[in-house]
C-alpha cells in the first residue's frame, strides 16, 4: 500500500482529484495518510477531513524563524511515514532538508508546459498570466520529481491545453484543472503505486 502525503496551500482541487480516484477505483494499492496545509483556512483541510484523513496546518504564522516552520513541516511529514509526498498546489519554498529526506518520493503539479512560464514568481494566477501575455496558443500541466531547484525536477507527465480567443487568467486556469492537472495528477499517483514508476 503507498502511503501519500499531500501538501496544499488553498481549496485542493487537485487533492479532491486524487480522492476521486482512489474512490473509484482508478487507483488502487494507495491511500492518503495525511494532509498537510501551510493555510489554516485552506479548504483542502476540509476536504480531507470529509474524507476522513488526518488534516494538519503547519503554518509559518505560528513560528519566529523559518527554519523553525520548515523543522516542523518536515516532522510533520515524517510522522506519517509517507512512501510519496505530493505537492497539490502548495506554495512553500520545499528546504533541502525535506528533499534530502525524501529524495525522489516528492512529486509536484505545475500549471503550465515546463520549461515555460515556471520557476520563481510563477505560481497560481500568475502563470496563467503570463501565458496570456506572451499570446501562445498551447499551455498544459506538469507533474514533475522536485529537487533543490524551482521547478527544476526530472518530468513525469505533460498534458497540453489550447489556449483560447478571449481567455481570462481565471478561465485559462479553470480548463488547465480540468484538462490537464485533475488528470496526469491521478494518473502519475497510479502509475507510481502499479510500480511502473520507480521512486526512491
Amino acid at each position: 500500500m503507498l502511503k501519500i502525503c499531500v501538501c496544499v496551500s488553498g481549496g485542493g482541487t487537485n487533492l479532491g482529484a486524487i480522492y476521486d480516484a482512489l474512490e473509484a477505483g482508478k487507483i488502487k494499492n494507495a491511500q492518503i495518510v495525511r494532509v498537510i496545509s501551510n493555510n489554516a483556512g485552506a479548504y483542502a483541510l476540509t476536504r480531507a477531513k470529509d474524507h476522513g484523513t488526518e488534516a494538519v496546518c503547519v503554518s509559518p504564522k505560528n513560528f519566529e524563524t523559518r527554519e523553525e516552520f520548515n523543522k516542523a513541516l518536515l516532522a510533520s511529514m515524517k510522522e506519517c511515514n509517507p512512501d510519496l509526498v505530493v505537492l497539490a498546489g502548495f506554495l512553500v519554498n520545499i528546504p533541502g532538508e525535506i528533499i534530502s529526506t525524501f529524495r525522489n518520493r516528492i512529486i509536484n503539479i505545475h500549471p503550465s508546459l515546463i520549461p515555460s512560464f515556471c520557476g520563481p514568481g510563477f505560481y497560481g494566477l500568475k502563470v496563467h498570466e503570463g501565458v496570456l501575455e506572451r499570446g501562445v496558443k498551447v499551455t498544459g500541466a506538469t507533474v514533475h520529481f522536485v529537487d533543490e531547484g524551482i521547478d527544476t525536477g526530472k518530468i513525469i507527465a505533460q498534458k497540453a491545453v489550447n489556449v483560447e480567443e478571449g481567455d481570462t487568467p481565471k478561465v485559462l486556469q479553470q480548463r488547465v484543472m480540468e484538462q490537464a492537472e485533475w488528470i496526469i495528477l491521478p494518473e502519475t499517483i497510479k502509475r507510481i503505486a502499479d510500480g511502473e514508476i520507480k521512486i526512491g
